[in-house]
């Protein structure tokens, strides 16, 4: 038994969903378990890289709003991409992995539940540079592609409190569902992992970190143009 918790939190506002991933790494400490969070979007907009500057973002992508995410990578746009975040406490497996191996580990579960939906794809055995920064244009090592293109991303954070890690999926263009996608990643990790799932506690301490990180963080211009 390796129980993880699920959290389907559905379509929020950009800010909203940044909040709540940061959330949930502040909430390892006391959750001690690993969270695997699904969500969508309530309105297109780019997330970019925490070290990114505002001005060469702004300057790359006509996508609007821009928010700053709480990891490391390029530009991500989000509209009809299925979005999802993990989080690791301290001390789990994950968490010990050096970032290449965590990153490759999470595009081979991407890559096991789109092979349960007949869905053929590969990992990407290099980089294709194309356009600096930008998270779609071109891969990087471990990516997901799918006839060469990439589908499936990620971005990082490691520190004291745990692992984040933030992904997106921009869907093959083949006869395929976002809920069938969801259930195979599930049957994924019980057969990879041995994992039972369990929801996601309604919180009060945490709904009110989400809500602090959303009005004086994620919706903030100073904070999201702040280098």
């Amino acid at each position: 038994m390796n129980p993880w918790l699920l959290f389907n939190s559905g379509p929020q506002p950009p800010a909203d969903n940044m909040a709540v991933d940061e959330a949930l790494l502040a909430a390892m400490p006391r959750l001690r378990q690993p969270v695997l969070r699904f969500y969508g979007w309530t309105e297109p907009a780019a997330t970019f890289g925490y070290f990114q500057k505002y001005a060469e973002v702004a300057a790359r992508t006509a996508l609007r709003p821009l928010i700053r995410r709480p990891t490391g990578g390029g530009i991500v746009p989000h509209a009809a991409d299925w979005t999802y975040s993990l989080a690791f406490p301290v001390g789990h497996d994950w968490h010990g992995l050096p970032a290449v191996a965590s990153y490759e580990r999470v595009h081979q579960w991407i890559q096991a539940a789109f092979a349960r939906l007949a869905i053929a794809t590969e990992l990407a055995p290099c980089c294709l540079k194309t356009a600096p920064g930008a998270c779609f244009e071109g891969y990087e090592k471990s990516d997901v592609l799918w006839h060469g293109r990439k589908i499936a991303g990620a971005a990082q954070r490691r520190n004291q409190l745990g692992l984040l890690i933030q992904g997106s999926v921009q869907p093959p263009p083949v006869p395929v569902n976002r809920s069938d996608w969801e259930t195979a990643l599930l049957a994924a990790a019980r057969e990879t992992w041995q994992v039972t799932w369990e929801p996601f506690p309604a919180e009060a301490h945490f709904s009110e970190q989400v809500t602090m990180l959303i009005h004086e963080k994620y919706s903030q211009a100073a904070y999201n143009q702040k280098r």
